[in-house]
């Protein structure tokens, strides 16, 4: 289940005012990537839309590392809404292992054991990987190009041993997308080339 996308609309702009910061532009451009390549490959495209608005919503809790994916995984099982729950939990994870993560580890022993445990027991679906990929194809300012986000993050947060096979496993995410629509996805992202000009 997940709501309708005035409804999720509604609850990202809530969450915003509870957490203010540039994640809920991120989250609206992650939206609109989500959507373009989901109705360019038969997808749903209000499905992408909605899990890709929602993916951080656990932010709304105020600043969080990895612990704003259980926030948001609890915020949207408690709204019945588990395939957003699924993806708010997934997003933060390309290769699927919760030591693979950039963030710091602020969570609880019972949630770092939910969170492993639950990746271990899944497959990724589309709508995963698409998460997953979008959440790389979105700056609050806009769309960018993988690298920039990939450096932008580096930047910010370091550089670890599982960096590049996070970077790797979510260019495979990409190809398998472009072999589907048949050209690259940056030619569904208006403005994209604007990224080069950011800082």
């Amino acid at each position: 289940m997940f709501p309708d996308r005035r409804e999720a609309k509604r609850e990202l702009e809530l969450s915003g005012r509870l957490n203010p910061g540039p994640w809920t532009e991120h989250s609206r451009y992650v939206a609109e990537a989500a959507e373009r390549i989901a109705a360019s490959c038969g997808l749903d495209k209000e499905k992408a839309y909605v899990c890709g608005l929602l993916h951080d919503i656990g932010r709304r809790t105020g600043v969080a590392a990895v612990r704003h994916i259980i926030d948001g995984y609890d915020y949207a099982m408690s709204k019945g809404w588990d395939e957003v729950a699924r993806v708010c939990l997934t997003h933060s994870y390309p290769v699927k292992d919760i030591d693979a993560d950039i963030g710091k580890k602020d969570i609880t022993d019972e949630q770092y054991d939910f969170i492993q445990d639950y990746l271990n027991q899944l497959s990724y679906d589309d709508y995963d990987k698409l998460i997953i990929l979008c959440d790389a194809l979105a700056e609050a300012g806009g769309f960018c190009v993988l690298e920039k986000r990939f450096i932008d993050t580096s930047r910010r947060y370091g550089v670890y041993p599982f960096s590049v096979d996070r970077w790797n496993k979510t260019y495979e995410i990409k190809a398998e997308f472009e072999a589907r629509i048949g050209k690259s996805i940056y030619f569904l992202l208006p403005g994209i080339e604007k990224s080069i000009y950011r800082s």
